[in-house]
């Protein structure tokens, strides 16, 4: 156990490069498990206790929620970044000027959102053309999720901030925090235990709300009381009114990032249009094999973010020896963990498939054949995403969106409709590897012959403005403090 003054903070600038990254990949990854889990709980809740509708309800929804976490994933990673690149240098102060800069904004454009939410709500579900029958259910719940708006919006940031620090524990036990107070609650808010009256799908939204308000009280005072390197104090307070500069520089940064995302989630909403047309088992079969997919993708994200930390630390410190083994390694991992899960997932796909499906159920073999012929493209993403979180750590974002828009719409939905004639049905599932080559092949070329290292997100060592280097507080105590766990 370590005192209040020895944070827990990763030096990602030294020591074994390997041995970082996984130490660092992990609590990530777990995070992104329980992220997951506590969506599916929430959804079994929902589904055994106020039925179809309600489900349908909370669909319509999260599509809303997505949207919104879009932009605050780029803002985020902007930040992350920026404040990656500081710690780096050992430039404490430009750390906590981001941190309080981000903190500022998120806080303007979250609480503008809540209530923007509350009143627009029901536009909002009429441009999804929302079914009349779910619009009732749907605005009870989405009106709630809007109160919790500022909350979620700001542990987000919170916990990708730490993570640019080199502390990816802190945010993994408050989102374990999050998911069991959150899958807890539903019943009792949904149903009423005890003196609490039944609120019915509302009553999920509030066990959300809860859950997301109780952990970031929690996690700012942990870490206040462990004096971690991102806590504002005193005129450092101040840094909290957002910086035009640093504003401007999250924004134009984070703003391709979030469109990244949006990219992929209209191609999604593409694709799935087509996978209607193939009859009722096939759409079936195709949403039970996206679930085993989103477990097969989460290594490739996590090693992303860590690879994406590690980089923006050591091009903080100048440290350009390391990138290209933090590259390899980020590469090499990202194919044993997301190629172990594809193969396991092949070996076990009919007992994965059942959890979803009933025995005998005519989905079963269609999905089973689409998880093969799709999941092994996965570990082609994951590299991808290695090398996209190397170069966004320099600040370049523009071509990792260009390339990502180029694989999803003329590659993959081009590949979906014109192979369709040679392949019938099974060019919708091709199309995905496809779009996965193309992505590795452009992110690959961009990588080797690209202007990203010449790319410029916040002063380092490499640049005249850098700032001068301030000791990290467990430095000032003459040494570098140790990894806890």
């Amino acid at each position: 156990m370590t005192n209040v003054a020895s944070a827990p903070r990763r030096d990602l600038t030294t020591g074994p490069i390997g041995t970082a990254l996984v130490s660092f990949a992990l609590p990530t990854l777990a995070s992104s498990v329980l992220q997951s889990l506590n969506g599916s709980i929430n959804t079994i809740w929902i589904g055994h206790l106020l039925g179809e509708g309600a489900l349908a309800a909370t669909s319509n929804a999260n599509i809303v929620m997505f949207l919104m976490s879009a932009g605050v994933f780029g803002f985020g990673m902007a930040a992350t970044i920026l404040i990656g690149q500081s710690i780096g240098r050992r430039d404490i102060d430009a750390a906590r000027r981001a941190m309080g800069a981000a903190m500022g904004l998120f806080f303007i454009i979250s609480t503008l959102t809540a209530v923007a939410g509350w009143v627009f709500a029901p536009n909002l579900l009429d441009l999804l053309a929302t079914p009349g029958s779910a619009m009732a259910l749907a605005l009870a719940y989405l009106r709630v999720i809007f109160l919790a708006m500022p909350a979620t919006f700001l542990s987000v940031l919170l916990m990708m901030g730490l993570r640019g620090t080199g502390d990816s524990l802190t945010p993994f036990w408050f989102m374990g925090l999050s998911v069991v107070l959150d899958s807890g609650l539903n019943p009792v808010f949904i149903r009423g235990l005890g003196p609490l009256p039944a609120m019915g799908i509302a009553g999920s939204a509030t066990a959300t709300a809860i859950a997301n308000y109780v952990s970031l009280t929690g996690m700012i005072i942990y870490i206040y009381a462990r004096d971690l390197t991102l806590r504002l104090r005193g005129p450092e307070l101040r840094y909290l009114a957002p910086d035009v500069t640093l504003v401007r520089t999250i924004i134009v940064k984070g703003l391709p990032m979030g469109l990244q995302m949006m990219v992929v989630s209209s191609a999604a909403l593409a694709m799935i249009g087509l996978v209607n047309r193939q009859g009722l088992a096939t759409t079936a079969a195709y949403g039970v094999a996206s679930q085993l997919w989103t477990y097969i993708q989460m290594p490739a994200m996590a090693i992303g973010a860590a690879v994406s930390a590690m980089t923006a630390q050591n091009i903080g410190a100048g440290r350009w020896d390391r990138i290209s083994q933090i590259t390899r390694a980020g590469l090499l991992f990202n194919f044993l963990l997301t190629g172990g899960l594809v193969v396991t997932v092949a070996m076990l796909d009919r007992a994965a498939l059942s959890l979803f499906l009933v025995q005998g159920s005519p989905a079963t073999p269609i999905a089973a054949h689409i998880n093969l012929l799709v999941s092994w493209g996965f570990i082609l993403f994951g590299m991808t995403m290695v090398l996209f979180g190397v170069v966004r750590a320099n600040g370049a974002v523009i071509a990792p969106l260009v390339i990502l828009t180029i694989s999803m719409f003329p590659v993959r939905l081009g590949a979906a409709l014109g192979l369709h004639g040679w392949l019938g049905g099974d060019a919708l599932w091709w199309s995905f590897p496809l779009g996965s080559a193309t992505s590795l092949l452009l992110a690959a070329t961009y990588y080797r012959l690209g202007t990203w290292r010449r790319a410029h997100i916040g002063p380092t060592k490499n640049h005249p403005e850098a700032a001068p280097q301030t000791p990290l507080p467990s430095e000032q105590q003459g040494a570098v403090a140790p990894v806890t766990a």
